[in-house]
């Protein structure tokens, strides 16, 4: 959950703590060691106007101190033009992680994000919203963060706004 939250809020310090420091990650385009994964997947997700990213099924087998778990999920990217199929689609993925734990904590060692499709998001399709309502954002000022919670990440440094966080 904490990777979904830190793809979809651009919050790359979540991500990385997803991941042990040797950890790996090959997506479709990518492949390689969990810092340049990271790099790379900020700027990937940039070009959007938003991501979210929901996990569902979900299964693990530990063993000791390591485990295997699948995850299956959906990928929705939405961005300007609405015509632009690059940057309008929706995927079905797995995650496939190896996972590890080291002074007492899960991260993954490697990760495959094994794509199963992709469909672009019809831009006849969109919907305005009835009325006023609550907006998210890539960043701080996001909700969730405005309300007062952390970045559900001990790792990631407290904000800046507000100290005690």
């Amino acid at each position: 959950m904490r990777y979904s939250r830190g793809i979809d809020r651009l919050d790359a310090e979540a991500v990385r703590s997803c991941y042990h420091p040797d950890g790996t990650d090959e997506h479709t385009g990518f492949s390689g060691p969990r810092d340049e994964f990271v790099d790379w997947v900020m700027v990937a997700v940039r070009r959007f106007d938003g991501t979210m990213h929901l996990v569902c099924n979900h299964q693990s087998e530990v063993d000791g101190e390591r485990a295997v778990a699948e995850s299956y999920g959906l990928a929705y990217h939405w961005g300007t033009p609405r015509e632009d199929i690059r940057r309008n689609f929706v995927s079905a993925f797995r995650y496939v992680d190896q996972l590890e734990r080291r002074d007492g904590e899960w991260r993954i060692k490697a990760r495959q994000a094994v794509r199963e499709w992709t469909r672009a998001l019809d831009p006849g399709a969109w919907i305005p919203p009835e009325g006023k309502a609550p907006e998210g954002s890539r960043d701080a000022d996001d909700p969730v963060y405005l309300a007062g919670a952390r970045r559900f990440n001990r790792l990631a440094p407290p904000d800046s706004r507000n100290p005690s966080a």
